[in-house]
This record gives C-alpha cells, structure tokens and sequence, in this order.
C-alpha cells in the first residue's frame, strides 16, 4: 500500500487515539527530523540526515518511521512570502511524489514560512555559536514545523468534539 498525501483536516480523521508523528524540514544538503509524542502535544528535535540521494534518505525515513511506529508525516513546504511555490517548494512536492509509493502513511504539507529564522533567532537569543546553530537549526526548525501542525491538528480536533455536543 502507498502513502497518500492528505490535509491536516483529512489526516485528523484518520489519526489513531494514540501514536506518534514525525516531522521533516527538507533542505538541500540535509532532512530535519522531528517526532511527537503519542499524545500529539509536543514535537522534539529527532535526528539531522544527510542527503545523498533519493532512494538513500528514504532509506533512512524508513527506518525511523519504523523504529518509532510512526502515523503519518508532516513536512514544511517552503513557500515565497507571497504565499507562492517556488523551486523549493516544487522539490518538496517531487521528493513526496517520489516518496508516497515506498511508504505506507498518509503525508501532509505545513507552510514553513520564517520557521528556520525564528529556530536561528531563538538559538542567537540562547548565546549558541555559529557552528552548533548550524548543527542545530535544521532538526530544530523541523520541530517548529511539527509543533504548528500539531496545535493546529489539535485546534481541528476541539472544533470538531464542540460540534459534536
């Protein structure tokens, strides 16, 4: 069975009680890496891969979402600040085209907008040197993806038990 690509409001639905999600900041010369817990409330840095090539990274996301019983992925997809998809963007949605056939949950895209500049300001802010920052920021920034998606999967999830009652 292939992954599909979902909305969050979609993948709320499909969610089991409890499991963990991982998030993914796609960058050129590396893949942030974050998890959540089970109760889908806090996402923590994972884990920095560093790109080879396609069929090697997949390699290792499939290992973790493995290790880790993973539910689904939540990736950035890096928009212009006009809301318009640029050629990273574009190399998001290639890399999760590619990757949907070799895995078996659903994927969905958070905007990840300023996400890498709020990490490098909160590590700049926290006294971190240049070298750990570049160390730190990208399995970080994947963390701050994840994090957004989660509040908003939570939001989705009270809005639809309020209609409920």
């Amino acid at each position: 069975m292939a992954g599909t690509n979902v909305t969050l409001a979609e993948l709320s639905l499909t969610l089991p009680p409890a499991a963990a999600l991982i998030g993914l900041d796609l960058g050129t010369k590396t893949i942030g890496v974050a998890i959540s817990d089970l109760s889908r409330n806090i996402a923590s840095p994972l884990v920095l891969i560093n790109r080879q090539k396609f069929t090697v990274d997949v390699e290792a996301l499939l290992k973790i979402i493995a290790t880790h019983r993973i539910a689904a992925i939540i990736i950035g997809l890096p928009l212009n600040m006009d809301g318009s998809e640029g050629p990273r963007a574009q190399a998001t949605r290639a890399f999760v085209r590619n990757m949907l056939p070799k895995i078996e949950i659903p994927v969905a895209y958070w905007d990840e907008r300023l996400s890498t500049v709020a990490v490098t300001r909160t590590l700049i802010e926290a006294d971190t040197s240049r070298k750990r920052r570049g160390e730190l920021v990208d399995k970080m920034a994947a963390a701050f993806i994840l994090q957004g998606a989660l509040d908003r999967l939570g939001r989705i999830e009270r809005d639809r038990d309020e209609e409920a009652d």
